[in-house]
């Protein structure tokens, strides 16, 4: 099966930056349509922050539009976040989420484990 490894995550102060990576894998061929980073607030739904498939069309939450940008390594099967102007209200459990086939013909849709983000005022 295809498993997502997430990292970067951390605390900072409101106005900082972070950088957050996914790198998906599998012991078998698996194609990646769509990579996303979704949030996640104590007492709050899961929600998608940004988006990212096909030949790079992006996606973003209003709430980040500006600030967040999303970028793809197709080599390294890889999914980044840069954040910049971290909010304090950005602080959530950041999760990367992957779908595509795993071994050409079993339909995929992962996530991550999550990681911390806290920005303090």
């Amino acid at each position: 099966q295809v498993q997502l490894v997430e990292s970067g995550g951390g605390s900072v102060q409101a106005g900082g930056s972070l950088r957050l990576s996914c790198e998906a894998s599998a012991e078998a061929l698996f194609s990646i349509y769509t990579m996303a980073w979704y949030r996640q607030a104590p007492g709050l739904q899961r929600e998608l922050v940004a988006s990212i498939r096909g030949g790079n069309i992006t996606n973003y939450a209003d709430s980040v539009r500006g600030r967040f940008t999303i970028s793809r390594d197709n080599a390294k099967n890889a999914v980044y976040l840069q954040m910049n102007d971290l909010k304090p209200g950005d602080t959530a459990v950041y999760y990367c989420n992957a779908d595509g086939h795993y071994e050409g013909v079993r339909y995929y849709n992962k996530w991550g484990q999550g990681t911390q983000v806290t920005v303090s005022s």
